[in-house]
């Protein structure tokens, strides 16, 4: 194996490329969310002595006869007190496999801005549902916000088979029913795992308490889920971040150095590479790939590198590079559907806002709201005359400066954007670029 050397000359073992899997839970409350990724964390080993001893510790103090393994999870004093979780929560383990990032979001309706918060980076969402409850409001609402966040891949867990006697008739029931709403969606992949977040089953372990089911355990189905077909390496798209002129080096060779940095969108670049850089319409080629480990021979989602070019192009942030016969839309017009997220305010028509899409932040208005959307029903209310916290709806913007967009559905970075208040900067809302 290759050996590195540590800044003290001491020989260090290269470390192997882990590939990140960034999933997301969702379901009503007392579903069993924070269970289930205390769970995870419990028995992949992923949690510390201590840790573990706080937790029991609580669980005594609340008069629990079990270890109560949500609250590694429910850290807020007021997610304790209420046993339900309010915010997003995010942990991180690993397995020899697979680096994880798990965000446990909200239940409760008034939180479905968290639960976008969340699913809106996940390669992955697990929904759970109670087993004695069957599928809930809830369960169909966050199904379909993490299809509309363009989730890839969707786990239904039926959970809390202990309590219906691990019978297969109450798993097949719901894998039925969500069946037929899920043709209402546009789901790429999805699975179904009997469960008990409580007691293990099915969870890192295959169940002998379900001899009925011959699929995977959730961690195996985590670990061996194929994800890097996901990513779009088609589109080149590479907003720039930041122009690095280092003036004041000591080293003589880097006073001409010029370097566009930022995180690879999409595609995949190589030095020696064709580009297009936007909005200038002027091209050049890549000359070299930086990195802060070096050189590369290529760049891609997600990665972040500086590209020097083989020309002087004027580049500031939020401009972008992508390939001359493969452009984003360059438009001041766009249309979108919105969660709001502001409970201070409505978005309404007139409404003036900060539009940032990638590395680019320019001022907006909103010129039309088309319908509000009922996530429950899918209805879609063509009279609505105004968005308030939580809800869901399409709008058309008109932005001062063209900003670069793709579809959200082709491109999940190049197609989002952020709604910001001008006043107070707060975030007030999250956009996904439609097809048309």
């Amino acid at each position: 194996m290759t050996m590195l050397q540590t800044p003290f000359g001491q020989p260090a073992e290269e470390p192997r490329h882990m590939d990140i899997l960034r999933l997301a839970t969702a379901g009503s409350v007392d579903d069993g969310k924070s269970t289930l990724i205390g769970r995870l964390l419990f028995d992949s080993k992923a949690i510390f002595e201590d840790q573990l001893a706080a937790v029991e510790r609580t669980s005594r103090e609340r008069g629990e006869d079990y270890t109560n393994l949500a609250l590694l999870t429910d850290g807020l004093r007021a997610e304790r007190e209420q046993g339900i979780t309010i915010d997003v929560a995010y942990r991180y383990f690993a397995t020899p496999r697979r680096k994880f990032i798990i965000a446990d979001t909200p239940g409760h309706i008034q939180y479905t801005r968290n639960m976008v918060t969340g699913a809106s980076t996940a390669d992955l969402a697990i929904v759970l549902v109670d087993a004695r409850n069957g599928l809930t409001e809830q369960s169909r609402r966050h199904a379909f916000l993490a299809t509309l966040l363009r989730v890839p891949h969707l786990v239904l867990a039926v959970n809390k088979m202990d309590l219906v006697d691990y019978g297969a008739e109450v798993f097949e029931q719901i894998v039925e029913e969500f069946t037929a709403f899920a043709a209402k969606l546009d789901i790429g992949d999805l699975t179904f795992i009997p469960i008990s977040a409580l007691h293990g089953d099915n969870v890192v372990q295959r169940s002998g308490n379900m001899p009925w089911y011959d699929g995977p355990s959730l961690l195996h189905h985590l670990e061996h889920l194929h994800i890097a077909s996901d990513r779009n390496l088609i589109d080149v798209r590479f907003p720039v971040q930041y122009v690095i002129r280092p003036h004041q080096a000591t080293d003589p060779q880097l006073h001409d150095y010029r370097g566009y940095a930022g995180q690879v969108a999409g595609g995949v670049l190589k030095p020696g590479d064709e580009v297009l850089h936007l909005p200038s319409g002027l091209t050049t080629t890549i000359s070299q790939i930086d990195t802060a480990n070096g050189p590369v021979p290529e760049a891609f989602a997600p990665m972040s590198v500086t590209l020097l070019l083989a020309d002087d192009l004027d580049v500031s942030r939020g401009d972008m590079f992508c390939r001359p016969h493969n452009r984003p839309d360059s438009t001041q017009d766009i249309e979108a559907m919105v969660c709001w997220m502001s409970d201070a305010r409505v978005l309404a028509t007139g409404n003036r806002l900060l539009v940032k899409h990638t590395t680019r932040t320019v001022k907006g208005i909103v010129r039309d709201l088309q319908y509000r959307l009922d996530v429950n029903t899918l209805h879609r209310d063509e009279s609505a005359s105004q968005l308030a916290l939580n809800e869901i709806g399409r709008v058309t913007l008109r932005v001062t400066q063209p900003l670069f967009c793709d579809p959200y559905s082709r491109n999940r970075l190049t197609g989002g954007l952020i709604l910001i208040d001008e006043a107070t900067g707060a975030t007030v809302g999250a956009a996904m670029v439609t097809d048309n």
